[in-house]
Formats: C-alpha cells, sequence, structure tokens
C-alpha cells in the first residue's frame, strides 16, 4: 500500500495544476484535430462542431472514470487530480460547440434553437422539430451547469463554499454526464433519421460512443458493487463484535 501511495504522491508531484492543465489542453486539441480530420467530406460546419462536442463528452467521460477506477485499482490512484482539468477543459469545448450551433446552424436566431423555423407562407414561426428542442434544452441545462462546476472548480472555492456543500454542488458532475450523453446520443442517432431528411452519411462515432459511454458506467457500476460489498463486510464484523 505504501507503495501505491509513493506512486500517486510522486505523479501528482510531477503534475502540478499547470502541468495537468497542460494535458487535458493537449488531449482536447489533439482528440478534436482526430475527430475533425476524420469527417473531412462533411460541410465545415458540422465537422467543427461535431469535433469540438465529441472532444468535450471524451474529456468529461475521462473525468468521470477515473473515481471508479481508483476505487477498482488503487495503484491509478495518481490520476485523482486529473479529474479537475478533464472536467473544465470539457466543458469549455462544450462552450465552443455550443458557439459554434449559434452562430452556424441557427444563425443566431435564438428561436430556432427550441426547434421553431420560418413558416415560408406566413412568415411566422411554427414548432418544427420536436426532437431538435428536447436535445438542446437538455444541452443547455448541462451546458449551464458545467459552467458552474468549472466555475467552482478551485481550491478557492472549495475553501469559500465550504467543503460540505462544494462536495455536494461537485457530485452533480453525474447528472452533468448524463445530460450530455443524452445530448449526444440524440444528435448522433435520432436527428438525421427524420423522414423529410436525405440519408445523412454514415458516422462512425455511433459505435466508439456506445462503448465509451457502456465502459464508463461498467467502471461505476463495479465500483458501487465494491464499495457496498465492502461496507457489508464491514457491517457484519461490527455487528459480531458486539
Amino acid at each position: 500500500m505504501n507503495d501505491v501511495n509513493a506512486v500517486g504522491s510522486k505523479a501528482g508531484k510531477f503534475f502540478g495544476w499547470k502541468g495537468r492543465h497542460l494535458v487535458a489542453l493537449l488531449l482536447a486539441g489533439f482528440g478534436a484535430y482526430i475527430l475533425l480530420e476524420s469527417r473531412a467530406e462533411w460541410s465545415p460546419m458540422h465537422r467543427w462542431n461535431r469535433a469540438l462536442g465529441d472532444a468535450g463528452l471524451i474529456l468529461i467521460s475521462f473525468s468521470m472514470a477515473i473515481g471508479p477506477l481508483v476505487r477498482l485499482w488503487p495503484r491509478f490512484r495518481g490520476l485523482i487530480p486529473f479529474r479537475r482539468e478533464f472536467g473544465i477543459h470539457g466543458v469549455l469545448l462544450s462552450v465552443a460547440h455550443t458557439m459554434i450551433i449559434l452562430g452556424g446552424w441557427v444563425e443566431w436566431d435564438l428561436v430556432r434553437v427550441f426547434g421553431y423555423e420560418v413558416h415560408p407562407q406566413t412568415g411566422k414561426y411554427i414548432m418544427l422539430q420536436h426532437g431538435f428542442a428536447l436535445a438542446n434544452v437538455i444541452g443547455i441545462v448541462a451546458l449551464v451547469y458545467g459552467i458552474v462546476l468549472t466555475l467552482t472548480s478551485s481550491n478557492w472555492s472549495q475553501r469559500f463554499l465550504g467543503g460540505t456543500a462544494w462536495k455536494f454542488l461537485q457530485q452533480g458532475s453525474y447528472v452533468l454526464w448524463m445530460l450530455t450523453v443524452l445530448h449526444t446520443a440524440y444528435f448522433l442517432y435520432l436527428h438525421f433519421q427524420d423522414f423529410h431528411r436525405p440519408t445523412p452519411q454514415p458516422n462512425w462515432a455511433q459505435l466508439p460512443f456506445a462503448g465509451l459511454v457502456a465502459a464508463v458506467a461498467l467502471l461505476q457500476l463495479l465500483a458501487f458493487l465494491r464499495t457496498w460489498k465492502k461496507k457489508r463486510v464491514e457491517t457484519i464484523d461490527t455487528v459480531h463484535q458486539t
């Protein structure tokens, strides 16, 4: 156990907060570049939109996976500090993704974000894309909550809010992850399947996305079961001793 703690301590000293931000930034940039180049046949707006959004999801997923990973294999304890930086840069990528949507897709006509389009005959807004509206509402809630978590992801915020309140707020990262998954899943699997749309180009990210989400969910489930089993054994031992 001392060897494991020593490894974690050395990793923490080697990667200070600047180093962790640099690692997260390099992963974000490299991931976005690969995702951008993998869809060269798409329009520039959709290429950048999906590349930044998917890269943000990957970093947030990494952040969510570290906790259960350490519970299952304590030797990875040195990765714990990276949860903050991965989450921060994941949210920043999501902000950039949103800006591209607003400028390139709905062209700053904010009503269109909620599924409304101008009817060519009446000149009035009508609800045309119900799924688009719901998915964007989910995405907006996730983005706002992600920004809140990012702004409070600092030692100063932890001292200001107090340990209990800060921990309660940060535990909402599970909600952020689920909302992000739902938002992404809609656009990855459903949005371009409407009957009035042409058949979209195949999106290679569908299977990797499902695998990534399943992997994080499995890690969380296994970590929960291990924690539950450990607590149950401790409770039984305590009962037997009394």
